[in-house]
């Protein structure tokens, strides 16, 4: 059986290389939208295995509403993405700038 210091250790490293990635990795978009993704399935282990330990249901309910949300917001995110790119020929972050308005 897993540890209690692993079930903890293991969300909150994932949580960190996707925050990290977010912040160092400022060109890509696709790389952007792959570290949200990571963030958001760190909170859904920790969700997991918090319901787990405490023996409750709701974690896993809401770890499956979360991963929902995520799959839609990835599908729409990667869809804007392809539109964009036909439109203007690349999807750098800097040239995204340019369209606010």
């Amino acid at each position: 059986m897993l540890g209690l210091n692993f079930m903890f250790l293991l969300p909150l490293c994932l949580f960190f290389v996707g925050f990290g990635g977010i912040l160092f990795n400022r060109r890509s978009i696709i790389a952007i939208i792959i570290c949200i993704e990571l963030l958001l399935l760190a909170v859904n282990l920790q969700l997991s295995f918090s319901s787990f330990i405490f023996d409750d249901i709701i974690g896993y309910i809401f770890s499956l509403f979360v991963l929902s949300i995520a799959a839609a917001e990835s599908a729409i995110g990667l869809s804007i993405l392809v539109g964009y790119y036909k439109v203007r020929g690349n999807i750098s972050v800097d040239s995204i700038n340019l369209i606010k308005g």
